[in-house]
């Protein structure tokens, strides 16, 4: 049995949404992803056209951004591909100041969430020189373009004129 001098060497700490004990590892994990996207290839090559899809189920109709390449409501394999209206409204933001180490290279950034004009919400970086001059409900545009400083190409909001 250990005595308290000994329990707070252990990395087990409260977990402070459910008061439950967990285990903290003390190393770094460095992960490199390989996801397959053979399902959802279409929605990569449209971003080269300049253009954001989604997936439509054409057995229960359901619509999902991001794209998926099977139905999570019933399970069919049966999507259809649908290009989205690149404008609509910023519901939230968020300014990150503290980053993941991998994102360490960047100066602090904005990330959003915009409902578009035909009911997507898309989580983006948002691309805004001052973020004082957000707010909930602005008019924002879903922009495609390289990043800055990596050479792939993504999405990204960007607020416009009223």
């Amino acid at each position: 049995m250990m005595d308290e001098s000994e329990e707070r060497y252990l990395p087990i700490e409260e977990d402070k949404k459910t008061g439950k004990p967990i285990w903290v590892d003390v190393r770094e994990l460095r992960v490199r992803y390989r996801i397959p996207v053979s399902g959802v290839k279409r929605f990569f090559e449209a971003l080269g056209e300049g253009k954001l899809l989604a997936t439509k189920c054409k057995s229960c109709g359901e619509r999902y951004f991001p794209p998926q390449a099977y139905c999570p409501n019933c399970r069919s394999s049966e999507m259809e591909w649908i290009e989205l209206n690149s404008y609509g409204r910023l519901l939230t933001y968020t300014v990150v100041k503290v980053k993941p180490e991998s994102y360490q290279k960047y100066p602090d950034y904005i990330l959003g969430v915009a409902r578009l004009d035909d009911g997507f919400n898309v989580l983006a970086w948002v691309l805004c020189d001052d973020f004082k001059r957000l707010r909930r409900g602005m008019r924002v545009k879903i922009d495609i373009r390289k990043r800055d400083g990596e050479d792939y190409i993504s999405y990204f909001i960007v607020p416009v004129e009223d």
